[in-house]
């Protein structure tokens, strides 16, 4: 993992799944990507990730985590079922997992540039996942209580 310059800290509304991203990343320099699919948008979701960061998703309620797959169904949304928040995504190929977190649950949310369109919908299955291993975070753990 690459040098980082800061931690961002954040996680559901209602503090049962929590997420730690170490990343060189600085806030105010980098612009969240708002997936134009039809589920980010119902969500307000706008990506961040950091290849040579890494990401810490703390499942700390087992019972209120959902994953939910659409679309190619490569990869899986991260929520909480109870306060009904999206915190990340994730893709995993072996033992390989790569993840983007949703900027909008970070503590820093505020600090961020404004968020830019990304259309993945206009990807075949194949260039979405070459895009995942380019931009998205690949130091991803996810621990359950």
């Amino acid at each position: 993992m690459a040098a980082t310059s800061s931690r961002l800290h954040g996680g559901c509304h209602c503090g049962a799944i929590t997420v730690d991203f170490a990343t060189s990343l600085v806030p105010a320099d980098t612009a969240p990507r708002a997936c134009d699919c039809s589920f980010c948008r119902a969500h307000g979701a706008a990506w961040i990730s950091d290849p040579a960061g890494q990401l810490v998703v703390h499942v700390l309620r087992p019972d209120v985590l959902r994953r939910y797959r659409q679309g190619s169904e490569a990869a899986q949304f991260l929520l909480c079922s109870d306060c009904g928040v999206l915190v990340a995504v994730v893709f995993e190929e072996g033992e390989q997992r790569h993840a983007a977190v949703n900027a909008g649950c970070l503590d820093a949310r505020d600090a961020f540039a404004p968020a830019v369109a990304a259309s993945p919908q206009a990807l075949a299955p194949a260039e979405k996942v070459a895009r995942w291993r380019q931009l998205w975070i690949h130091d991803v753990r996810v621990e359950i209580a």
